[in-house]
């Protein structure tokens, strides 16, 4: 069994470089890929916590709890992808780019 600090040093690998992709990069999809990275980083810390407080066998309500928060992180995440990439596309169809410097600039 994989300890669970080894789970916590992954996840927090994973949101320092999703925090590096947002503050770096100037490319909207590569920023929000960057948010997703950071979201599912957060999914792995809960879902690791989850594993490491369940008692026995039984599947107790508190590792439950864990794993149902992912499962709505998820659900957000996915709709937040979904509204992000239509704003990217209606914005390169009237910008021809995707550099979020030149989003300040948009009129309407």
């Amino acid at each position: 069994m994989v300890p669970t600090s080894y789970y916590i040093l992954l996840s927090a690998i994973l949101f320092t470089l999703g925090v590096a992709g947002v503050l770096i990069r100037r490319n909207a999809i590569i920023v929000f890929m960057s948010v997703e990275l950071m979201l599912n980083s957060a999914n792995l810390a809960f879902v690791a916590f989850a594993r490491a407080f369940q008692t026995g066998n039984a599947v107790s309500a508190a590792a439950m709890s864990g794993q149902i928060f992912v499962f709505f992180v998820m659900t957000v995440a996915a709709a937040e992808v979904a509204v992000g990439l239509a704003l990217i596309v209606a914005i390169f169809k009237s910008k021809h780019s995707i550099d979020v410097d030149q989003v300040h600039q948009l009129k309407g």
